[in-house]
């Protein structure tokens, strides 16, 4: 049997021609075709389809187990350009109990895309989910229930997995958070930054780091710094980054847990408020001014002042209503950005100029989203 890979891979719908060439040769020819074909075959595979062929023989679900091949089909779909191995999930409101996911590539390319509930873990009557991060397909859930806090999950949504994290007792009511993936210990890490209160005034800033690989929680004594906004961490050349209450840029290196500020253009200062975003891999800006228009900046070069590079000016809608740009969730290949307005998806295309709302189907009003690539990686049993 003939097979033209590099034809199929320039197809947008290449997942589902592999899926069904590697079908019909499962069940006339595959045991001719040389094991070094299949493997690149089953790579590019998603991952609903990987999980079925587990069940074809022993040898299948070996090679499907092994952490080669979890870590290979992982670089393979985060690095496709046509995204048909990404979601992107949402919480609907600060008071819905699940979350929703739509496929990127239904975003970019279908003229309705759809959103699907998700079974999520943390799925209570009384809890409502906070989306802390993603990595390597890995979901992290901070479960908040009508009392204060409960709970972290740590959910692959592709495979059905996940772990409760054990509880934290001194969490408090006020916090941000960061989940990250350290490749110098390979663990998963989240980092979460407690202030607290004595009768409405700061007392101090609690820094605590929870490891995957150990299971437990410890405490980073030496943030001396303001207390942080509420977003959750971007992550960026192994450092979390958040803003603290006077905008400035404030970092924290995962290995060394040393903190740093990152040094920012001064026109920084001019706008009405500012949202941490990554480019690209670059950290970003985004400048909001007064509900006018938007300034998108990235770091090029990390580490380096000079090197912040004013990407976009986004002028917002007439009917903007008071709604803000958030940062950017990708570029696609025609070089449109994919990105939220408000509580909606919009398309922003810096060819002309335009913007065109994304009406999803099933989707309702979004505070939060995180991007994430559908995977096998499952670090927790």
């Amino acid at each position: 049997m003939e097979f033209k890979e590099d034809e199929i891979l320039q197809k947008r719908g290449k997942s589902t021609e592999i899926q069904s060439i590697c079908s019909e040769a499962s069940v006339f020819s595959m045991p001719n075709l040389p094991e070094e074909l299949i493997t690149e075959i089953m790579l590019r595979l998603p991952v609903k389809s990987l999980l079925q062929f587990r069940s074809v023989s022993k040898s299948w679900l070996s090679l499907i187990s092994t952490s080669h091949f979890v870590k290979t089909h992982l670089l393979l779909s985060a690095s496709n350009k046509d995204y048909i191995h990404h979601g992107v999930i949402s919480k609907p409101s600060n008071t819905s109990r699940g979350v929703k996911d739509c496929s990127v590539s239904s975003l970019l390319y279908d003229s309705v895309p759809e959103s699907f509930e998700l079974d999520n873990p943390g799925k209570n009557p009384n809890a409502f989910p906070l989306l802390v991060g993603s990595v390597n397909g890995l979901i992290c859930l901070a479960i908040n229930l009508f009392y204060g806090f409960d709970c972290f999950i740590i959910w692959n949504p592709s495979i059905k997995k996940y772990k409760k994290l054990p509880y934290e007792e001194h969490i408090v009511p006020y916090f941000t958070f960061g989940f990250a993936y350290d490749e110098f210990e390979d663990d998963y890490k989240i980092v979460g930054i407690f202030p607290i209160y004595n009768y409405a005034s700061l007392c101090r800033v609690e820094v605590k780091i929870y490891s995957l690989k150990s299971d437990s929680w410890k405490r980073v004594k030496n943030y001396k710094g303001a207390e942080l906004l509420g977003d959750s961490a971007k992550f960026v050349n192994g450092k979390f980054h958040w803003l603290d209450k006077h905008w400035n840029i404030i970092s924290m290196d995962l290995a060394g847990e040393k903190w740093e500020e990152v040094d920012q253009p001064c026109c920084f200062k001019g706008c009405g408020f500012l949202k941490l975003g990554v480019f690209e891999s670059d950290l970003s800006v985004f400048c909001n001014y007064a509900w006018t228009h938007v300034d998108v900046w990235v770091m090029k070069e990390y580490g380096v002042k000079e090197s912040w590079t004013k990407m976009f000016t986004v002028k917002s809608p007439e009917d903007s209503g008071g709604r803000i740009f958030y940062p950017i969730i990708l570029m696609s290949n025609e070089g449109e950005i994919l990105l939220k307005f408000g509580s909606r998806f919009v398309k922003y295309n810096p060819k002309d100029d335009s913007i065109r709302y994304l009406d999803v189907t099933k989707l309702a009003p979004c505070l939060e989203v995180q991007i994430y690539v559908k995977s096998l990686v499952c670090p927790f049993y």
